[in-house]
């Protein structure tokens, strides 16, 4: 359907960049205004065109040099290759009715979301194609899309899948959940769609690899088992009403709008136009339109995508309610809702704004989501050009999807961890699959894709410092540095034409003072309106720019709390160095305590030691981006000497409320621990273990329950079970014995904080025996826990106990 229509410009309060990403001299509403300006070209006559756009150079034109990036490709590239399409397409082969060639992968290629990998994988092997120029990933995308080819001309109508659906405990072909939905029968929720695990997103990344691979290795029929994959689904939606498809969409969908706005864009179709526009989701759609940040508690990689789609639809049609959605969006993201790295999410969902102090977890930063926010981020950018803008996708970029990878092995992290102590956990090769695997193997084929940018002709835009070299319409340049471990970088001219060609280079907005020079020439690094170093000139052949940015410390708090802070060191963020990753950690978190804490910040190798300020003790900080096998804490309390007395006595407090606890205790289990569950039997269905804030803990999704056994002793006992704080809409049973003692619902509200809830078991439940058996089973289309630890007390009164934070 189509947006409602409001205002040009976003709301005041919504409208604002963070304060890293602000140019220097502008005003937040100013610059939030000049975003919202739509593209001339879709503009109608009555509105001022703003300064000409600028385009990202095709990546063809771009070839990466030595650097963490190029080694970041390479072990991309070489996990790329290693991969089997026969074994991605198993899936699609058997539901078309033809024998598979390779067995299915592990993980989620053998659940229900399978096939989604298959979508990522082209579009990774289109990127490899462009930016290495390499014809082994072409060919390879040229053999999978004519298997895709051959399985869709086995059906119909263009219907093609590798997802499939779960009924009854069974696994059915996906095409029995769409004839179910094109007969009106919807069963919806958040990531099932008539048993199959988000269907839609799958489709979506399946088309975007196609486009993808008929874009950048030119196949033609790519688009063409893209187009008819699109008719399938158009004619599915044409059958639904607008209530019947808004129910469709309160499934995960991906960026499924995008992919109809890029068929219409290339094709002129205007079928694909009005179903992209259909494709809208009302409920977190239209808060955006009307210039609102409602983003709390809502999952953040199902949201971005939709954005970064109704982005394109402004691209291509004007309308100002697009514009201002994505844009309301993309500051509310930026500005109040992203850690220090630039990632978004705590256990992948959005929390209130300004709010990071109180989520810093190892749960923290879906890849995925940083993925899609970089993909924003260029076409917020493409509006209306602002250096600081890519102050924000240069943090990402680096301390985020650089550190998402791991150079030595090629596997991908799905969540970057923050909490003290934690470590990144890496997929495996073959048996993980995970969305974040799929968005990995794109974001490390495509490093050089936002660096050089382009306005016609007559200008050459430097946004990122990758080592890199830019042969494009006669112009040659060469970038190198080994930035962000100092702060020089090196522009080469190589070739250029004999006329006057622009240069404009990102003056990062954290960087005090610049130093630059031309062939050895000091020259004033005075910033442009929109933040760059603006040389226009007829350059010469073996002309030579430098720059050397300041890269002095500095700490940032987030939001609220005076008493969290990171260190960065230019666009680095840098984290205390905890030791490997395959050694435990569970010491006292690292503070800095003192006044002047960054004077006491000593260079030691490529880090810094502090010096006196350290506690517990002195620590070495280093680039996070860089501790792939390491543990980390990159947010640090911050004390004077009274403060850090007062955090010592509370320490000692809790450790005596956990005596006294300790003494009361029949038994404890703790799930989601490997040993705790089978000494307590454990016995589950649809049911997975999760670690939060350092806690293990275990839940129960729809249909599914968990029980295990725990000891008991004469007299009056009580069941006591941890939950978090902030979980909204579980509802579930407990039972002891097969006995309900209590109905649970878990409504949010102790915001930062774990809480017991205490149960009194009934006598009758417990009388003769030394074992109870204890179960949590969720209420139908709801969730149980999750739960972080039970325990069977003895009765601290003749009533239940109150409930402790």
């Amino acid at each position: 359907m189509r947006p409602p229509q409001v205002p040009q410009a976003p709301r005041a309060h919504v409208a604002s960049l963070s304060r890293r990403t602000l140019l220097r001299g502008a005003s937040t509403a100013a610059i939030a205004a000049n975003l919202g300006v739509p593209h001339a070209a879709a503009a109608p006559a009555t509105r001022v065109a703003p300064m000409p756009m600028p385009t990202p150079v095709p990546l063809r034109a771009v070839r990466l040099r030595p650097s963490p990036y190029r080694d970041a490709l390479d072990a991309n590239a070489a996990y790329v290759m290693r991969l089997s399409p026969d074994r991605l397409l198993h899936n699609y082969r058997a539901q078309a009715g033809l024998e598979p060639k390779g067995e299915v992968y592990g993980g989620w290629e053998s659940d229900t979301i399978a096939g989604h990998t298959l979508g990522h994988y082209l579009s990774a092997l289109a990127l490899l194609h462009a930016q290495t120029g390499a014809e082994a990933p072409r060919l390879r995308a040229a053999y999978v899309v004519a298997e895709l080819a051959l399985c869709q001309r086995r059906g119909r109508d263009g219907f093609l899948c590798g997802f499939t659906r779960r009924r009854e405990g069974r696994i059915e072909p996906g095409r029995a959940a769409f004839d179910e939905i094109e007969a009106g029968l919807i069963h919806s929720t958040g990531f099932d769609l008539n048993g199959a695990w988000s269907p839609l997103y799958n489709w979506h990344k399946l088309m975007a690899g196609l486009l993808d691979v008929a874009q950048l290795c030119g196949d033609r029929l790519a688009a063409s088992v893209c187009l008819g994959l699109a008719s399938y689904l158009g004619d599915l939606f044409d059958r639904l009403d607008e209530a019947q498809l808004q129910q469709v969409l309160a499934c995960e969908y991906g960026g499924l709008n995008e992919s109809f706005a890029e068929l219409h864009g290339r094709t002129g179709d205007p079928r694909w136009l009005a179903l992209a526009r259909r494709i809208y989701d009302r409920r977190t759609l239209d808060p955006l339109a009307r210039g609102e940040d409602d983003l709390a508690n809502l999952h953040a990689n199902t949201q971005i995508p939709k954005i970064v789609g109704l982005a394109r639809l402004y691209e291509i049609t004007g309308e100002p309610a697009y514009a201002t959605a994505s844009l309301t969006f993309w500051n509310a993201v930026t500005a109040h809702h992203s850690y220090v790295i630039g990632g978004n999410g705590d256990r992948e969902y959005f929390t209130a704004a300004d709010s990071i102090a109180d989520h810093v977890t190892e749960q923290t930063c879906e890849t995925c989501a940083s993925y899609n926010m970089l993909k924003l981020t260029r076409q917020i950018y493409a509006r209306r050009p602002h250096a600081g803008i890519f102050d924000y996708y240069e943090r990402t970029h680096l301390n985020h999807i650089l550190a998402q990878q791991n150079p030595r092995t090629g596997m991908f992290a799905y969540m970057t961890p923050l909490l003290a102590g934690s470590a990144r956990a890496y997929s495996t090769p073959f048996d993980d699959f995970w969305c974040c695997v799929g968005t990995g193997m794109e974001s490390h084929a495509k490093h050089g894709d936002s660096v050089w940018w382009h306005d016609g002709r007559e200008t050459i835009l430097v946004n990122l410092f990758v080592p890199s070299r830019l042969d494009w319409a006669g112009i040659r340049l060469v970038l190198d540095t080994d930035y962000p471990k100092s702060g020089h970088v090196t522009l080469r001219v190589e070739h250029a034409p004999r006329r006057p060609l622009a240069l404009r280079v990102r003056l990062p907005s954290w960087s005090g003072e610049t130093a630059v020079s031309l062939n050895d020439a000091v020259l004033p690094a005075t910033a442009d309106p929109d933040g760059y170093l603006s040389l226009r000139r007829c350059w010469n052949d073996g002309d030579r720019l430098e720059l050397v940015f300041d890269m002095r410390l500095r700490l940032e708090h987030p939001a609220g709390s005076a008493g969290l802070a990171t260190v960065l060191r230019g666009p680095a963020v840098l984290a205390v160095d905890l030791g490997p990753a395959d050694r435990p950690w569970d010491g006292l978190a690292p503070a800095l305590v003192g006044g002047s804490v960054l004077d006491n910040l000593v260079r030691e190798g490529d880090g810094y030691r502090a010096r006196g300020v350290g506690r517990p003790d002195d620590f070495l900080l280093t680039a996070f981006a860089f501790q792939h096998e390491r543990r980390s804490a990159v947010y640090l309390p911050v004390f004077d000497a009274p403060g850090w007395s007062r955090e010592q006595a509370r320490l000692r407090a809790e450790q005596e409320a956990a005596r006294a606890l300790a003494a009361r205790s029949v038994d404890l289990f703790h799930p989601g621990e490997m040993q705790s569950e089978r000494d307590h039997a454990l016995d589950a269905r649809s049911s997975f273990p999760v670690v939060y804030r350092g806690r293990n803990g275990r839940d129960a999704r729809a249909g599914g329950f968990f029980a295990f056994r725990m000891r008991t002793r004469p007299g009056p006992l009580e069941l006591r079970a941890t939950y978090w704080g902030e979980e909204r809409d579980h509802d579930f049973l407990i039972l002891v014995e097969g006995s309900v003692i209590a109905t649970e619902r878990l409504t949010g509200g102790r915001t930062g904080l774990f809480f017991d809830r205490t149960y009194r078991i009934p006598d009758s439940l417990t009388e003769g025996k030394d074992g109870i058996t204890v179960r949590f089973e969720p209420l139908p289309d709801r969730t149980a826990g999750p739960v972080f630890g039970v325990a069977c007390l003895s009765a601290a009164s003749p009533q239940a106990i109150p409930d402790q934070p």
